[in-house]
């Protein structure tokens, strides 16, 4: 099983999600504050990051971007109603997906494995690796590199750039991006995409504000090229 590694200051909220995930088998560390979760990463060596957005001290987006400078770990912020201001700044910072407190642990341990589930896919039966442009994707090692330098993605940019670039020119919706790429089967938070996609261009375009791969069609959603 997973091994989830919660930072949330909320003893209360804490208990619970922990007992939760170990009643479902799994390998669960806690920490009250962002600087004890940050000296736990390397210790405990979790598969996921349950981070809650409001911390004291260190807050939830400032250990997202401490982690994000060194690891592509799957990321999962915990949220209150209200923080929509904060989420945003969290997504853009590199988290993979979020969930609104209080959520049951059934909702957790689901989202849990779809962000886990991404970075298991297999390659599909297409050849393990494909070239576009400048870019060389490679869905059996699940790693992509632009002009030979490998490129560092998070879990839910590597999926959403594998998505895309399966189908060019094919336009999706963001609705059609949120059930494919985050499994969200109701209609799901458009915010997550625009941010995925905000940060993909910034690590394979040349000119962010003017992409070649991931390209915008206004009022539809998002293609891969036509290069």
């Amino acid at each position: 099983m997973p091994r989830v590694l919660l930072i949330e200051d909320d003893p209360a909220v804490r208990e619970g999600v922990e007992l939760g995930l170990r009643r479902r088998g799994h390998d669960v560390r806690t920490a009250a504050t962002g600087e004890a979760g940050l000296a736990a990463l390397a210790e405990f060596r979790p598969d996921l990051l349950l981070l809650d957005l409001m911390l004291p001290g260190m807050n939830g987006v400032q250990v997202c971007r401490r982690v994000r400078d060194t690891s592509q770990l799957p990321i999962i912020m915990l949220t209150a109603r209200g923080d929509d201001f904060d989420v945003v700044i969290g997504l853009e910072a590199g988290a993979d997906d979020y969930i609104v407190k209080p959520a049951r642990t059934e909702v957790i341990e689901a989202r849990i494995r779809a962000v886990l589930r991404r970075i298991e896919e297999p390659g599909g039966g297409r050849p393990a690796v494909e070239f576009h442009g400048e870019l060389a994707v490679d869905r059996a090692g699940l790693t992509v590199a632009k002009s030979g330098e490998r490129v560092a993605l998070a879990p839910s940019e590597l999926k959403l750039l594998l998505h895309l670039s399966a189908a060019p020119e094919q336009v999706f919706s963001r609705q059609q991006l949120l059930e494919h790429v985050w499994e969200h089967s109701y209609h799901g938070d458009a915010r997550l995409v625009d941010a995925c996609v905000r940060r993909l261009r910034n690590k394979i375009e040349d000119v962010p504000g003017s992409p070649r791969y991931i390209q915008t069609l206004r009022g539809f959603g998002y293609r891969f090229g036509p290069l």
